[in-house]
């Protein structure tokens, strides 16, 4: 048998209203949980890279999109849709580590109007320097928490997730 949905409160709420179902408790718990656990994460591996170097999660994020790509270059449209950020955000961050001779941007040669995100070997450097300390805080704070069922759950959910939001 099923409970009813709660508000903040503690007091049931409608199954349905215009049609929307509410969050079983089931439901709620997983979601709160998604949300404290990523924001938390997120928070911790901030926290190890300020500590242990120069470059901010969010630019070491830009590192490592890049150290992947052919040639170590991306357009910046492909790279702020992998990253999942507004052109505008990642123009700055760019722009930042630009000045720090992380990154360089170029004219697309195949391509007058776009323009590529080049890591410089500086930014290499930069990412080894930083990535053991990020490896190390990414399975101590996620994987070795999980059993390797768990691993593949979590995965295969949040691939879901984003194939259905990708669009």
């Amino acid at each position: 048998m099923s409970t009813a949905p709660v508000d903040v409160d503690g007091a049931a709420t409608p199954a349905a209203v215009g049609g929307l179902s509410w969050l079983d408790p089931r439901e709620q718990r997983v979601w709160r949980s998604y949300l404290e656990g990523t924001q938390r994460l997120w928070e911790h591996l901030g926290t190890v890279l300020d500590a242990d170097g120069d470059v901010p999660l969010q630019e070491y994020e830009v590192l490592v999109r890049l150290s992947e790509a052919p040639g170590g270059s991306l357009r910046m449209s492909e790279l702020a849709h992998a990253l999942v950020h507004s052109r505008s955000r990642l123009t700055h961050t760019v722009g930042r580590m630009e000045a720090r001779g992380l990154v360089e941007r170029r004219a697309c040669p195949d391509d007058g109007r776009g323009v590529l995100c080049v890591v410089t070997e500086d930014g290499r450097d930069a990412l080894a320097r930083q990535a053991p300390a990020h490896v190390a805080s990414v399975r101590a704070a996620l994987f070795d928490l999980l059993e390797p069922a768990e691993v593949d759950a979590l995965g295969s959910a949040l691939e879901k997730v984003a194939a259905n939001l990708r669009g």
